[in-house]
């Protein structure tokens, strides 16, 4: 039996998202071995990330979701995901302009503008190594990561997904394809990482490259860019909102510490719309 769903492809800053709303569907979540066969350009629709969006049954949630990336594995946040995910619900007829989702790792705020740009929320960052998960003795702005040999200078972090932050003198000539898949599966991350390579250009602005766990380098990855921000503002280097050039484009990050939210900001674009056959 074939069952067809209704997708909606975009791209949040270069980062390919497929957005499956079945808000109002009982369709199955498709196996492992679907999704990459779905994300795979060759043979489906192809992604990076895939946000399958449900009712949530908690009235003061628009919709949950859940997170897969092209290799099948299921996650707990993406930041570009999300700002397509607002999009498209936005988009509905009747839909408010700002509503909060429920996510795997927490609620997100959304907020979507008349210009088109989507806010998202998203959560505090998490710096005690046990919860990122990362393995060290106790919480550091810095740590040292032993890859091959080579001593690196990394931040640690959780924006609901692990993420290691290096700082580079160019994102250009950054070893991202060499060190990125090394640092991803470090034994030091037991869930793996994602690998940014950021390089700070002021105190509002950085350019950044993200290597993505189950991904590989993507055009842009919104909880990197909320990851490169929130651990150069720990490390005194940054200002409360900063603007972060990715391969695929920009987004602003903004963070006034302590307990409030990360807030994402930045374009989404719709680019097909389809069925998928599960």
């Amino acid at each position: 039996m074939s069952m067809n769903v209704a997708y909606t492809k975009l791209h949040g800053t270069g980062n390919i998202i497929l957005v499956v709303d079945q808000r109002n569907g009982d369709a199955p979540v498709p196996s492992p071995e679907r999704i990459r066969v779905l994300g795979d350009e060759a043979t489906g629709p192809g992604f990076d990330q895939l946000m399958w969006v449900t009712a949530s049954g908690d009235p003061g949630y628009a919709a949950a979701y859940r997170v897969f990336n092209a290799d099948g594995s299921e996650v707990g946040q993406c930041g570009n995901g999300v700002r397509c995910v607002a999009s498209v619900l936005a988009a509905t007829p009747g839909h408010p302009r700002t509503f909060v989702l429920s996510s795997p790792s927490g609620p997100v705020e959304a907020r979507v503008g008349d210009d088109g740009l989507v806010a998202v929320s998203m959560g505090t960052p998490v710096f005690n190594p046990a919860d990122i998960p990362f393995i060290a003795p106790e919480r550091r702005d810095r740590y040292e990561l032993d890859v091959d040999g080579v001593d690196y200078d990394v931040a640690v972090v959780s924006m609901g997904n692990p993420h290691c932050v290096l700082q580079v003198d160019d994102v250009d000539s950054a070893p991202v394809a060499e060190v990125g898949p090394k640092i991803e599966c470090h034994e030091r991350f037991p869930e793996k990482a994602n690998v940014g390579f950021v390089c700070i250009s002021g105190r509002n602005r950085i350019d950044l490259r993200v290597f993505e766990r189950g991904v590989g380098e993507t055009a842009a990855c919104g909880t990197g860019a909320c990851a490169a921000v929130v651990t150069g503002q720990a490390l005194g280097l940054l200002d409360a909102e900063v603007d972060v050039q990715l391969p695929g484009g920009q987004v602003v990050v903004s963070w006034h510490g302590g307990s409030e939210p990360v807030w994402l900001t930045g374009n989404t674009e719709t680019l097909s719309e389809g069925f998928i056959d599960l």
